[in-house]
């Protein structure tokens, strides 16, 4: 019952899906099925691919358009659930995993769920940048008792959130809460989705499976770091953290997340044409409630 599927999603990153592939199909734990989505690339990313197909562990999905990073993990996790994968390793083009990163996820996850009784939701890595220290773009959310685990001797911590960037799932995990939301398309994505599913119970963080995120910068999430290159990130990341705010949590958790933007924004000097864009994009997020979708089934 440990046949993983890894699943990688790309969209014009020829330049690192290689290495990604490369890391990924080296694994210690191999992988049963590499998925690799591709959202609609137009920098030849499908001659890449090519030379990959040799290997009958991969398979390639070209999507017909762009869906962003939530289209792209949502028919990857379909995909990978209809192959009858029991865990579903989910991670960007971008992500290089250390050799045994996906074994030592399926062992503490193995571990942590016998140790506390029950199942849990997702497993993810400790997540680093090129210089080797912590990735501050993907820092999970720690639970109140996260050193449960960790108390007695395991490399584990106990989250109630984490960014998709090496999550392992298990299989229950989609049967049960569904794929992540399509709409989303990019940002908060990977947030909804552990959050929905940490309703069950926690998920895990173990510390001894490691992944390099190759991100040009290591930076966070900033509404004051808005520019005339990235604004059209952050107009999702305020519609869709927005609708999540309001309509899963209360009007006051939304008024607090509007006011952090708009704070934000000021405190960074971001241009009124770009924070009218922002306002906007908030005010999207109230009639904005999309739900989710659930893989065709094996049976």
């Amino acid at each position: 019952m440990n046949k993983v599927a890894a699943i990688v999603v790309t969209y014009n990153r020829k330049d690192k899906l290689g290495t990604v592939l490369d890391h990924v199909l080296a694994q210690t734990f191999a992988p049963e099925w590499v998925v690799v989505v591709d959202n609609a690339s137009t920098d030849g990313t499908d001659e890449l691919l090519a030379s990959y197909r040799t290997d009958p562990r991969v398979i390639v999905q070209r999507l017909a358009e762009n869906t962003g990073g939530a289209g792209g993990f949502a028919a990857g996790m379909s995909k990978a659930y209809e192959l009858g994968a029991d865990f579903l390793w989910i991670m960007d083009d971008d992500c290089y995993p250390n050799p045994d990163a996906l074994e030592e996820l399926v062992n503490g996850l193995g571990k942590a769920e016998q140790t506390l009784g029950h199942q849990m939701p997702f497993a993810c890595s400790v997540v680093k940048w090129t210089d080797g220290g912590i990735c501050e773009m993907n820092n999970p959310g720690t639970t109140w008792d996260w050193g449960r685990l960790l108390s007695l001797g395991q490399q584990a911590v106990l989250v109630s959130h984490c960014s998709f960037v090496s999550v392992l799932i298990p299989r229950w995990t989609v049967a049960r809460f569904g794929l992540p939301l399509t709409d989303y398309f990019i940002w908060f994505d990977d947030m909804e989705y552990t959050l929905r599913v940490t309703k069950a119970a926690p998920g895990l963080q173990v510390l001894t499976s490691v992944v390099v995120h190759d991100l040009p910068a290591n930076l966070g999430v900033n509404f004051g770091q808005i520019n005339d290159k990235n604004v059209w990130k952050y107009e999702y990341g305020a519609r869709n953290e927005a609708s999540y705010r309001l309509h899963h949590e209360s009007p006051f958790a939304f008024a607090g997340f509007a006011y952090r933007v708009l704070h934000g924004m000021a405190m960074g000097k971001v241009p009124k044409s770009l924070r009218l864009r922002i306002v906007k994009s908030l005010l999207r997020g109230v009639p904005f409630n999309p739900r989710p979708r659930f893989p065709r089934s094996v049976l």
